[in-house]
């Protein structure tokens, strides 16, 4: 019974969440804990989702709309797209999953950064591809590199934009480097999780224009953070008609739950809590950034929900510091960056508790 598994699990490094409020009150017995791990939204969810979720509860022996044709409708008419750009998916997580599916064959290349976000990586490699772990440029990363690396097995290139965890963006100059220099048919993914914050920087690209001239491009942005939906896991692609129908043979027929449907339709409505979202976003920040400029602690200027900090210390102890005190941070060691924290933005007072526990522990 030597392969009773698929072989390719047995590199396979899962990815680490941030661990759950409950857990922590249950392993510290803590009451109160200020979770600034999974950069969740702080100000809840989309009051107008919680009303479209409590509408469809009395439905959910019926399963839900295997197209999600009301919610790409309404996302098509957002984006001046066709239905038939758009595919959604459980989570952006589950998409990048797709997106795997749908391109990778065993040997297949996928260029990206040495320090982003690993889901696709992780699918990747489950499917026998090979992910071309491009070293950062600074804190950027390294389009240069990125074309450098492109090989007749290339099929895929991943761009997180902003960066996680590093919060920074590329901007509009880099990312136009990167399309022009790219060849045609590979594939160009920009996850942009942390859309909605970032595009307040005018510097942003808008990939929306770059799907318009080049069709093998995947937009992928989600409902779970500036909506504050992610506990039903609702996520989306913006891609070519072509690449949108063989990711919809590959999603599952009823892979977005009547309720997560509901509360999508509902989030979009709400630009109100939208803009709230990111104003608070913004006022965290700045109340980190001020602490860390006087601490003289290095951070990376930040566009998403997030900061990335250097403590300076190892950032395992560091974390596990935080959580005696009830505050939970994701620990930089698991990117290798083993003195760095990443810190998601809370209510300005959950921002100042994880300021006085800094202080202290330093």
């Amino acid at each position: 019974a030597g392969n009773l598994f698929r072989q390719e699990l047995s590199n396979l490094r899962p990815y680490v969440p941030g661990k759950p409020i409950e857990e922590v009150q249950r392993e510290y017995g803590i009451d109160e804990v200020v979770k600034l791990a999974s950069n969740e939204n702080p100000l809840g969810p989309s009051p107008k989702a919680v009303e479209a979720i409590k509408r469809e509860l009395e439905k959910i022996n019926l399963y839900p709309d295997p197209g999600s044709m009301e919610l790409r409708g309404k996302l098509a008419e957002k984006y001046a797209l066709e239905v038939d750009n758009i595919v959604v998916g459980n989570g952006g997580e589950q998409l990048l999953q797709v997106i795997a599916q749908t391109f990778i064959d065993p040997g297949d290349e996928v260029v990206t950064s040495d320090t982003t976000f690993t889901i696709l990586g992780i699918w990747v490699e489950h499917l026998g591809g090979k992910n071309i772990l491009v070293p950062m440029d600074g804190y950027k990363q390294d389009f240069k590199g990125y074309i450098e690396n492109i090989s007749e097995r290339t099929k895929l290139v991943y761009v997180c934009n902003p960066n996680n965890p590093l919060g920074n963006i590329m901007t509009r100059d880099e990312v136009d480097y990167l399309v022009e220099k790219l060849p045609e048919d590979i594939v160009l993914i920009f996850d942009e999780a942390y859309y909605d914050y970032a595009r307040v920087n005018p510097a942003y690209p808008e990939s929306i224009e770059i799907l318009k001239g080049r069709p093998n491009t995947i937009i992928l942005r989600t409902f779970s953070k500036s909506l504050g939906i992610a506990g039903v896991r609702v996520g989306y692609v913006l891609t070519s008609k072509e690449i949108a129908k063989e990711m919809s043979k590959v999603k599952g027929t009823f892979n977005v739950n009547r309720l997560a449907q509901a509360a999508a339709l509902g989030a979009l409505e709400d630009q109100e809590h939208m803009k709230k979202t990111v104003e608070l976003n913004y006022r965290s920040l700045s109340i980190m950034e001020e602490a860390f400029e006087a601490l003289g602690l290095e951070y990376i200027k930040s566009n998403a929900n997030f900061v990335f900090v250097n403590v300076g210390i190892d950032s395992n102890l560091f974390s596990q510091e935080l959580l005696k005190r009830g505050i939970v941070v994701k620990a930089g060691s698991i990117w290798r960056w083993n003195t760095w924290l990443r810190v998601s933005t809370g209510t300005e007072e959950q921002t100042e508790k994880f300021i006085a526990a800094l202080k202290e522990i330093l």
